[in-house]
């Protein structure tokens, strides 16, 4: 059960981590690219940065998978595990895109060079591991 624990502690953590990093790009960071352009090129695909209500939907996405994750509601364990294969679906379709440069159909205009590399370099990985950690968790949650 040790790594079952690790797996969801680990998930429950980057989600986190990500739904705050989405939360301080809606404020207008552009951390960790010195700049707002070169942020939406890197890390949208698109010329023009996504608005603030679209990076706080994402970060409230994340926070809810990481609450998902981490077993809540604990009173409902059916919808909690509906919810664990749910953001294990969704960052393993996500990362398949990623890896056969198919983002687009997902992200509309994410296309640019930049970006296509990155995804298929970083955050194609990042959602796969993502992915493969969530559905380990999810057999704690069975057991």
């Amino acid at each position: 059960m040790k790594i079952e624990r690790a797996a969801s502690h680990l998930s429950v953590t980057a989600l986190t981590t990500l739904a705050g990093l989405h939360v301080a790009w809606g404020l207008g960071s552009s951390w960790p690219l010195p700049d707002r352009e070169s942020f939406s090129d890197a890390v949208v695909g698109r010329p023009n940065p996504p608005s603030p209500e679209a990076c706080y939907a994402v970060a409230c996405a994340l926070g809810g998978a990481a609450l998902l994750v981490a077993g809540r509601p604990k009173r409902r364990p059916a919808l909690s595990q509906f919810g664990i294969a749910s953001v294990a679906g969704v960052l393993g379709l996500r990362g398949i895109a990623g890896l056969s440069g198919h983002t687009e159909l997902l992200s509309p205009g994410s296309t640019s060079a930049r970006f296509r590399r990155l995804d298929r370099l970083a955050y194609a990985p990042l959602c796969l591991t993502l992915s493969a950690s969530t559905a380990i968790a999810a057999i704690r949650r069975n057991s």
